[in-house]
């Protein structure tokens, strides 16, 4: 590669839990191809260069602040652009929680600014959910259901995917992947961004894909996603949603009700103290999804040995499992991944999940994410970088300017 060549991308991923920055070699393995980053998987590639924030990107009344973001951002990507010894960026992919709905100042203010700070032309803004697609799947089709606090699912037959049995990438019927467009959409909850407008397909370049099963849902490509409508309307199976059940199997033990559950009674009390004291703590907290979600390893750990945990975690599955049903294009080649720090309880949730997505999704492989948002980010900035990008343009979830 020539010395003045572009060999590096710049990824930034700002969610709820804050703000982070990765710079990674352009050609890293797996970035502008079908897979997601894999870095761990060539010993002779060094893992990216990151810095991080705790502190959350500002929102205001234009939404995110772009000023306020860059004010961190900038200073870090040239730190690490100078650790890395490269001169500029190929491309950049910004991942936002909130990118939809909150992402007008972004959208006004950083292409001028990445561009003026570091002469970049090619630039991604993506919602969260994008990126974690992009770091599960890279650009294969397939599913990702992230689920934290909140859940969401998100399905996408990328541009120029064509055929449904072992599908493959070729010119698709509309011109491969040059179509842009799509179905305008809005912001979801949760940290999480898709359509709200009622309907949950998002349409884009068509692809000449012939489903298995009669499925004409992805006939022309483009995203799908199912849930992430936060705590009160949706995020079904979620830590939210799995806390608050615990929390009322608790209150139910302590009145005497049916359906109670004296083990997650005592860890009710063990976690929040006396079980009466508990309206108080939690209805004044602005915070109360995350509040409920704390409660959720507690049903994890009880699960074992008490019946109604047990059922709580299976009712999430099937939830789980509902979701990415809804939003998996059936295509052979297809796969379902799952993401985010809820399945971090492991057999407990993951036993009854797979076996809920093997009922609903059979033949459909089920895989660990490769990687996260901040992986999703280089691998799109990556892809972008080489002419490569193939995920579905849309003007929410995915815009190239």
């Amino acid at each position: 590669m020539p010395d003045d060549a572009v060999t590096h991308v710049l990824g930034i991923d700002s969610g709820g839990s804050g703000v982070r920055v990765a710079v990674a070699r352009a050609d890293a393995p797996g970035c502008s191809a079908e897979q997601p980053p894999a870095w761990s998987s060539s010993p002779t590639w060094s893992p990216p260069l990151t810095w991080s924030s705790a502190t959350p990107a500002t929102v205001g009344d234009r939404g995110i602040d772009a000023e306020s973001l860059l004010a961190r951002v900038l200073p870090a990507a040239r730190e690490l652009l100078r650790e890395a010894g490269a001169r500029r960026f190929g491309a950049v992919c910004v991942g936002a929680a909130g990118m939809a709905t909150l992402g007008d100042d972004l959208r006004a203010r950083l292409p001028d600014a990445l561009a003026d700070a570091f002469g970049v032309r090619r630039l991604a803004l993506a919602a969260d959910a994008v990126t974690a697609y992009a770091g599960a799947l890279g650009q294969r089709p397939g599913a990702v259901v992230a689920a934290g606090t909140g859940l969401i699912a998100l399905g996408a037959v990328p541009e120029g995917f064509v055929g449904g049995l072992g599908g493959t990438y070729g010119e698709s019927s509309t011109g491969g992947a040059s179509g842009t467009g799509g179905a305008s959409g809005t912001g979801g909850a949760s940290g999480t961004d898709a359509t709200a407008t009622g309907a949950m397909t998002t349409d884009t370049t068509a692809t000449g894909i012939t489903a298995t099963g009669g499925d004409t849902r992805w006939a022309t490509g483009g995203w799908r996603r199912a849930d992430g409508w936060g705590h009160l309307l949706g995020d079904c199976g979620g830590g939210a949603w799995i806390g608050r059940a615990g929390l009322e199997a608790a209150m139910r033990a302590y009145d005497g009700r049916t359906g109670g559950s004296k083990p997650l009674l005592a860890r009710l009390e063990a976690v929040f103290g006396p079980a009466t004291g508990l309206p108080g703590q939690l209805y004044p907290r602005p915070d109360r999804p995350a509040v409920l979600a704390s409660f959720a390893p507690e049903v994890g750990r009880c699960a074992g040995k008490d019946p109604v945990a047990e059922a709580i975690l299976r009712a999430a599955a099937r939830h789980i499992a509902e979701a990415a049903e809804a939003v998996c294009p059936r295509l052979e080649s297809s796969e379902v991944a799952l993401t985010g720090g809820l399945f971090r309880m492991g057999a407990p949730l993951l036993t009854p999940v797979r076996e809920e997505l093997a009922a609903r999704l059979p033949g459909v492989r089920v895989t660990e994410a490769a990687g996260d948002p901040l992986d999703g980010a280089l691998c799109v900035a990556a892809a972008l970088a080489a002419d490569g990008l193939r995920l579905p343009r849309d003007p929410a979830l995915l815009s190239i300017v």
